[in-house]
């Protein structure tokens, strides 16, 4: 970094300081489980989780690092100024709501803020959209799912003489949501960028439900004879270990935000002449995220962990490896998906199994609303912070 211009220096510690808050608010993500079922000690779930986010970047592809540095906003949007005045915005949201207790998605803070400043660059023409074939392909098959789903789901509360209108509802949002990834790993439809970032943002919590409920059943069913001390035998150990895959596909995910932020900085600076990630700045971004999550934000591991559902020993097993399964494939993808989506709709979903009661549905709904308006809110932070910025440099 020497010889660096002061304000790409300052960008990169920016940097630093994302994937640093990111880490105290993600925290919670690997371990809410773990210390809700009292697998682990909550220091001892804190300082694992800080190890393997600290080696999933280096267990992973890049690609989540070229998705933010290259496909949310073109070069001429990304300049080194609107990239520090991004990270700030991102960092200011984070941040708050860390100390609110709210499980923020930093993936769509910094989105938000690189479309908000790209845009006060360049204008809407800097934003890097979906062809309108992938668009139309997204909208056919999402019909086609919502219908198949609302038939089988229908049928199946018919049958069972449950609310049919219901059943078709829920049907018709988890077939709409379901098919989408589906046909991504089936190679029929590719998305990448800033559609399949919002695509998933509704997407990735009803896989997490879905998948949670249905292995939640699965399990309950194959140990249906089983004592609940036999069964915390047997899956205490394997709900630390999918906690910590989980920790690790959370690293390589959202531990490379800074890694495409940095990059896209000495693109843009002329330092680099490829987006080519250095080994310097995937290794600084890994420790920072690492160095975050051991300073936990205890008020969002008490939201996740106590305020949503109560759940078990092979509950939380359940949770964290469909949410493992989950980001592992996105990050494989190259989106940078929410890991906040992910765990809640699994937490959700296991809880789901014992009724709808046992959900507290004011807490998701509160996090779900957070969820929504994290973009537009990061993107109106830092379109409004450029032009300060931009403002103040000018009288100096």
């Amino acid at each position: 970094m020497t010889g660096m211009d002061p304000l790409i220096l300052f960008g990169v510690l920016l940097a630093l300081a994302l994937n640093f808050v990111n880490g105290l608010n993600d925290a919670s993500h690997s371990i809410a489980t773990v210390v809700a079922t009292k697998a682990l000690p909550p220091i001892r779930a804190v300082l694992y989780t800080a190890v393997c986010n600290l080696i999933g970047p280096f267990l992973f592809t890049t690609a989540v690092a070229a998705t933010i540095g290259t496909a949310i906003v073109s070069q001429s949007g990304l300049t080194p100024l609107s990239i520090v005045v991004a990270m700030g915005a991102a960092i200011i949201l984070v941040f708050v709501a860390t100390r609110a207790g709210i499980p923020l998605s930093s993936s769509h803070a910094m989105v938000g803020g690189l479309l908000g400043a790209g845009i006060a660059v360049g204008g809407l023409a800097v934003v890097i959209l979906p062809g309108w074939d992938t668009c139309v392909q997204v909208i056919v098959y999402g019909f086609i799912g919502a219908v198949t789903g609302a038939v089988i789901l229908g049928l199946f509360s018919a049958w069972f003489r449950e609310d049919v209108r219901f059943g078709l509802e829920l049907g018709a949002i988890c077939g709409a949501a379901l098919i989408i990834p589906a046909l991504m790993l089936l190679g029929v439809i590719k998305l990448s960028g800033l559609l399949a970032i919002v695509l998933f943002i509704f997407i990735s919590p009803i896989l997490g439900i879905v998948g949670a409920f249905l292995f939640d059943i699965l399990i309950s069913h194959a140990f249906r004879h089983s004592r609940q001390n036999h069964m915390k035998r047997i899956f205490q150990p394997l709900h630390v270990l999918a906690s910590l895959v989980q920790a690790t596909a959370h690293g390589a995910n959202d531990g490379q935000h800074a890694v495409g932020i940095i990059t896209a900085l000495l693109v843009s600076s002329g330092i680099l002449l490829t987006f080519a990630v250095p080994t310097w700045v995937l290794l600084s971004s890994a420790i920072a995220i690492g160095l975050g999550t051991c300073f936990g934000g205890w008020q969002v591991v008490d939201k996740m962990a106590k305020d949503i559902t109560k759940i078990r020993t092979y509950q939380g097993f359940c949770a964290a490896t469909v949410s493992s399964a989950i980001l592992v494939t996105v990050t494989e993808k190259g989106i940078p998906v929410s890991s906040t989506h992910a765990i809640n709709g699994s937490i959700i979903g296991v809880g789901a199994t014992r009724g709808k009661n046992a959900v507290q549905w004011r807490v998701v709904k509160e996090m779900m609303e957070a969820w929504v308006i994290t973009i537009p809110i990061a993107l109106v932070v830092s379109f409004v912070g450029y032009f300060i910025v931009a403002f103040l440099l000018s009288l100096l």
